[in-house]
């Protein structure tokens, strides 16, 4: 088989690909919340827009190996290339200044973004230890919505034996809801282990 005959396999094969939780999302799950929302159209049901990954690495002052550990590790979780952050402004009480390279980020859409968010909510949540479920207060009020995680190595993706540190990440989920409960009805949706009570949330 010629090599031109496999690259078009394969390109046919992502073509037709598509992740477990899209295929929820188009099968299932739009319909339902059209009808758990009262929506008039299939258009106005939210859907997912990004995922935004972010890892502050204040370390990056005086050690730019730490940076370059924090880019390698968040494009492994990712499973697409991280970009480094760099600070917008000066602040002199933190000796950083503009332009000075602060941390690692990546934005995900399409299959990928569906694919980490699949990874996070079968694989890396439950690995939290003494989890007790996603606070279900931590939306933005626009039906976005933000967790932080302590440790980079729930992922199991990461190495523990290869890790320079253990490090904390932020994660932003992007929706088209226009409210918190709208976010909140979709996410649930997905599988998104949020707490029972509002009060209760990961340690």
């Amino acid at each position: 088989m010629s090599t031109r005959v496999r690259e078009v396999r394969k390109e046919a094969a992502r073509a037709s690909y598509a992740p477990r939780l899209k295929q929820l999302y188009e099968g299932e799950l739009r319909a339902s919340l059209k009808e758990e929302l009262g929506l008039s159209s299939t258009m106005e049901v939210p859907h997912l827009e990004k995922i935004t990954l972010n890892m502050g690495v204040g370390e990056a002052k005086t050690d730019a190996k730490q940076l370059d550990s924090a880019v390698e590790e968040l494009t492994t979780i990712a499973g697409q290339r991280a970009q480094v952050r760099k600070a917008r402004k000066s602040i002199a009480q933190f000796k950083i200044r503009e332009g000075m390279p602060i941390g690692a980020r990546v934005t995900l859409r399409g299959a990928r973004m569906y694919e980490f968010l699949d990874r996070l909510i079968a694989i890396a949540l439950p690995r939290i230890r003494d989890f007790r479920g996603l606070n279900p207060r931590s939306f933005d009020g626009r039906g976005n919505y933000s967790l932080g995680i302590r440790e980079q190595i729930i992922f199991p993706e990461i190495d523990y034996d290869d890790i320079q540190q253990v490090r904390g990440l932020d994660v932003a989920i992007t929706t088209s809801a226009k409210t918190d409960e709208h976010g909140f009805a979709l996410l649930r949706g997905f599988g998104m282990p949020f707490a029972a009570d509002g009060r209760e949330q990961q340690s």
